[in-house]
């Protein structure tokens, strides 16, 4: 069963433009450092799945482009990085603590920022809008899928 999720990326590391502009419009999701998050990648996330690709931590942070997962998960090699933000001198090569898997870029979207997304009561209870939700990767339902995909985005 086709499950989706929005994965949040700050433009800067990743953009959407970035990943459209990568060999076959995939880039490897590295740097996700919360249990919650890589828990969603290694115990529900398959290839397949739709992906809302959302800018944060921007000047008009919100959902610019759709996205699929490409790949399972695997290791995230910027853990053993010394020089990477995201070294990990307790994750040792033989027990990674983190992962990552791939994420095919598929379109770029409009922004459908936040204050739109609030502004659709059927969105009230998606995980992204709840206070204090600072999570990179978080579910969306079926329903709130096709009310982003299928009429939001087509304003």
């Amino acid at each position: 069963m086709r499950q989706y999720w929005l994965m949040k990326s700050e433009p800067d590391e990743c953009s959407i433009d970035d990943a459209l502009a990568a060999p076959v419009a995939t880039v490897s999701w590295t740097g996700v450092r919360n249990y919650q998050a890589r828990n969603f990648m290694r115990d529900a996330m398959q290839v397949g799945d739709g992906v809302l690709f959302y800018h944060s931590s921007c000047a008009q942070p919100g959902v610019v482009g759709i996205a699929r997962v490409a790949s399972g998960t695997r290791p995230d090699p910027t853990q053993f990085d010394v020089a990477s933000p995201y070294f990990d001198a307790a994750s040792k090569p033989d027990d990674p603590r983190w992962l990552l898997l791939d994420v095919q870029a598929l379109r770029k979207t409009r922004v459908l920022g936040l204050p739109e997304l609030r502004a659709a009561p059927s969105l009230a209870e998606m995980v992204v809008l709840r206070r204090g939700n600072r999570l990179s990767i978080t579910p969306v339902t079926t329903a709130e899928w096709a009310l982003i995909d299928g009429t939001l985005l087509s304003r």
